[in-house]
């Protein structure tokens, strides 16, 4: 049985990617944050490991819970605070972000490349954002975080060839919770930063995306149909940005 671990599986995309592959098969451990795996426990057969993805000590204990090997990795970890320009953003402001995004995203990736190499036909699928390439004023420290993640997943790529593939997804918005604060870190039915209507409009497909668009695109880079593929991002976004 192929074995895999979702960092922050108990989110919106998180919860679908991991009934996606239970259904297909996968043995699953969902790491997630304290609060997110009470509000949202994970199915029967999956294993809830608690992670603090900032800190290093947590994230060596949560991995080594890990130890027997993996087959993939996907990190869905990342949250925004919040629209504002940069001339505007506090030091503090800036360092909670980076810490919740790019410092997440090395320490587990770091910890998961030797399970991977363990594993048998291993991936890594790192969640980026078009706003890592689609640049929009007022996301500037998430942007920056998305944008040094995608250069991260090209440069492990490159470092864990030929045995590990290592690529990105790019969603645009996703109707979930991480658009009112986040799982975890919010009582996840405020009010969106996002005029959902407005920017459903602007969509070439007329609307946003849910988490089962963004689950496909990721199983695919996990599994044998993209085994030639590696430091790449999906976007995945309905049409709203084409490089």
């Amino acid at each position: 049985m192929r074995r895999l671990a979702v960092l922050g599986g108990a989110g919106g995309i998180g919860r679908a990617l991991v009934a996606r592959a239970v259904a297909e098969g996968w043995r699953v451990s969902v790491l997630d944050l304290p609060a997110s795996l009470e509000r949202h426990p994970v199915p029967d057969g999956v294993r809830a490991i608690p992670i603090d993805a900032t800190d290093a000590g947590s994230v060596r204990a949560a991995f080594a819970q890990l130890e027997d090997g993996l087959e993939g990795f996907v990190n869905l970890a990342g949250f925004l605070l919040g629209m504002r320009k940069l001339e505007s953003v506090e030091p503090d402001f800036w360092d909670e972000v980076v810490a919740g995004n790019l410092r997440a995203a090395f320490l587990t990736a770091r910890a998961a490349l030797p399970l991977l190499a363990k594993g048998d036909s291993p991936a890594m699928v790192q969640m980026v954002s078009g706003l890592a390439a689609h640049t929009r004023p007022g996301y500037g420290p998430y942007a920056a975080c998305k944008a040094a993640m995608v250069s991260m997943t090209k440069t492990m790529a490159l470092e864990a060839a030929p045995l590990i593939r290592v690529n990105a997804v790019g969603p645009g918005a996703v109707d979930t919770a991480f658009l009112r604060g986040g799982t975890g870190r919010s009582s996840e039915d405020g009010q969106t930063n996002l005029d959902i209507a407005a920017y459903s409009a602007m969509m070439p497909l007329k609307r946003i995306a849910v988490p089962s668009d963004v689950v496909g695109p990721v199983m695919f880079l996990l599994g044998a149909d993209s085994a030639y593929m590696t430091g790449q991002v999906l976007w995945v976004n309905g049409g709203a940005y084409m490089p």
